[in-house]
């Protein structure tokens, strides 16, 4: 039957019939907020393509813990930032480097109990120059070594795990470094420690204001050697069931919203939780939308988190975690 015995808006009459038969729901618990750590103390400086975003020292992250737990949300992804940086980006893997100190804080303080602490695993916040594994040269033509990088980043998540790290969440998209990953932790004791992977990460314009945030620029070149072709679908699905089969427990979609199809292909496709990554650029985009009042802050804010979750993420990794929290609240 047809109209008039069938009418779709008689269920979008009132908010409590609205809420009723709504399909998609974002709640704080779904909501991972990034930090970006330093050393220091008492600090918190402002990222200037990121307003409302801070680097922040040890202390400053326990507190930012502890707010994000008060408004409930889902957990935490730490990122270094440092200015003693060399080639192998040793300070990924530093027993006091500034990731493993943050962890370390956060775990001896009550928000732990309720956040999950994701720790990111690259080189290229590390390396002097700012690529995600270890750079070869050849001829005057540099190659990024992906087996020799494969141990580096093995090294740096039991590391992180060590320190207290709930999950190790590899995003340099190096061939093979789940299993490798899994392989280390599982020798050091940690084979109950989860891997989020960053299954299928675009090379995209949307990373410059992290890029910023975290110094991780690279210094020369692009990385569009090890990040994926944002043309193609098929290649992110078989990057997808690869990472999967050497071990991967969830994964991870990055950027977000310009891959939506990505994120609704792959939860059509495998069955683990799969998390989408909000980038910086997103976030910018939005927020000087809205500082010129060009977009309503709070429905654009809950719009875009829904429309993640309304292609399949079941958690996504956002810069407005803790406002989308106090709006959900």
């Amino acid at each position: 039957m047809s109209f008039p015995v069938n009418r779709m808006r008689r269920i979008r009459r009132t908010d409590p019939l609205r809420a009723l038969v709504r399909e998609t729901t974002v709640e704080p618990g779904d909501l991972i907020f990034p930090l970006f750590v330093c050393a220091g103390e008492g600090i918190r400086k402002e990222v200037s393509s990121m307003p409302g975003i801070y680097n922040i020292s040890v202390d400053e992250a326990v507190r930012e813990a502890e707010e994000a737990a008060s408004l409930g949300l889902g957990g935490l992804i730490l990122f270094g930032v440092t200015a003693s940086k060399d080639e192998r980006g040793t300070g990924a893997w530093d027993e006091y480097g500034i990731v493993q100190r943050a962890l370390r804080a956060i775990k001896q303080s009550q928000a732990s109990k309720q956040l999950v602490l994701i720790a990111d695993v690259c080189l290229c916040e590390y390396t002097s120059h700012g690529h995600c594994g270890i750079v070869t040269e050849s001829k005057g033509t540099f190659e990024i070594d992906n087996d020799a990088t494969l141990k580096l980043l093995a090294r740096a998540a039991v590391s992180y795990a060590k320190a207290g790290a709930d999950i190790v969440a590899p995003s340099d998209m190096m061939d093979g470094r789940v299993a490798a990953i899994r392989t280390a932790l599982d020798a050091e004791g940690h084979s109950y420690t989860p891997i989020l992977s960053y299954a299928s990460k675009f090379f995209s314009a949307f990373y410059g204001p992290f890029r910023e945030a975290a110094g991780s620029a690279p210094q020369f070149g692009d990385r569009r050697s090890y990040q994926m072709d944002g043309a193609n679908l098929r290649e992110a699905m078989r990057e997808i069931d690869l990472d999967i089969e050497e071990g991967a427990d969830m994964i991870l979609m990055k950027p977000a919203m310009p891959y939506l199809d990505v994120i609704r292909a792959a939860r059509e496709r495998v069955g683990v939780p799969i998390g989408a990554y909000q980038v910086s650029g997103e976030f910018s985009m939005l927020t000087a939308a809205i500082q010129n009042g060009w977009l309503d802050h709070d429905r654009a804010i809950l719009e875009s988190l829904t429309s993640i979750r309304r292609a399949g993420a079941d958690f996504a990794i956002t810069y407005f975690a803790k406002v989308a929290a106090k709006l959900l609240g």
